[in-house]
């Protein structure tokens, strides 16, 4: 074992962690943002603004929710592992500090940031250390907020894509289904937990939803001589079903937010 990982597991997890790099521009255009309502339930449970508040956004890939952070007014910084992925973040925002890192090990001091945020990002680290690194890099009153955007599968054809991509990419397609399991050590570690579903929507042509696929480790992950046919017909899939090329993507937001004392 290794960190809680078979050699054949951490084998995997490795190779769907390095993908993201060979496709950061496709990440860049395809992947959804948040809405505002996010960033409002994120303050209403920590207790506190975002404004002014040292903020690190560890895996923040292209910087999707670094910039709406800072946006929010916050004091942010990157912490972003991928070379790909990091080259990607200073194109598009060169103006907000980024540190080549990961969760699993932080390169902060103690008592340093108000807040460290995960934007579907938790995932690729190991609890066991990501968890006890946020809280020493975490001042008193800190708080540790991670989220997802997960497709809604109540409706029909986000669904059957679902049951399509299980049987096509099986051991590789997984969803998130591991939320649960990776946010439950936040109350054994003596943080206070809160957790809100926020269903939205966006609405995007079939290209950006097709980039959106690409950018996901199970299809990044593929030779192209594989990738390219099964993405070939999940656009032909979306054009059946969006025959003027909009495609409407229904999302539900899973938001934990785990605060510590004062």
């Amino acid at each position: 074992m290794t960190g809680g990982r078979k050699f054949s597991e951490l084998r995997n997890f490795r190779e769907l962690a390095g993908s993201f790099g060979s496709v950061a521009a496709e990440y860049d255009r395809g992947r959804p943002g948040y809405p505002d309502e996010l960033f409002d339930e994120l303050e209403r449970f920590w207790g506190r603004g975002l404004k002014g508040a040292r903020v690190l956004d560890v895996g923040a890939g292209t910087g999707i929710a670094t910039r709406l952070l800072a946006a929010r007014g916050a004091d942010v910084i990157a912490v972003e592992p991928s070379a790909g992925m990091a080259a990607r973040f200073r194109a598009v925002s060169p103006q907000v500090p980024l540190v080549r890192a990961g969760g699993d090990d932080l390169p902060f001091h103690d008592d340093s940031a108000d807040l460290i945020t995960y934007a579907q990002a938790f995932h690729w680290t190991r609890p066991e250390q990501s968890l006890p690194e946020a809280i020493r890099v975490l001042r008193p009153g800190g708080a540790l907020a991670t989220w997802w955007n997960i497709f809604d599968d109540s409706v029909p054809w986000v669904r059957a894509r679902d049951e399509r991509l299980s049987a096509t990419l099986s051991g590789r397609y997984h969803g998130y289904g591991r939320v649960d399991e990776l946010t439950a050590p936040f109350a054994a570690a003596g943080l206070e937990v809160s957790r809100v579903k926020l269903g939205w929507q966006r609405q995007v042509p079939v290209e950006q939803v097709v980039d959106n696929l690409t950018s996901r480790s199970f299809f990044a992950s593929l030779d192209p001589e594989r990738r390219e046919p099964l993405l070939a017909a999940e656009r032909a899939a979306l054009l059946a079903e969006f025959p003027d090329g909009q495609v409407v993507e229904p999302y539900v937001l899973d938001l934990t937010v785990a605060t510590t004392g004062e």
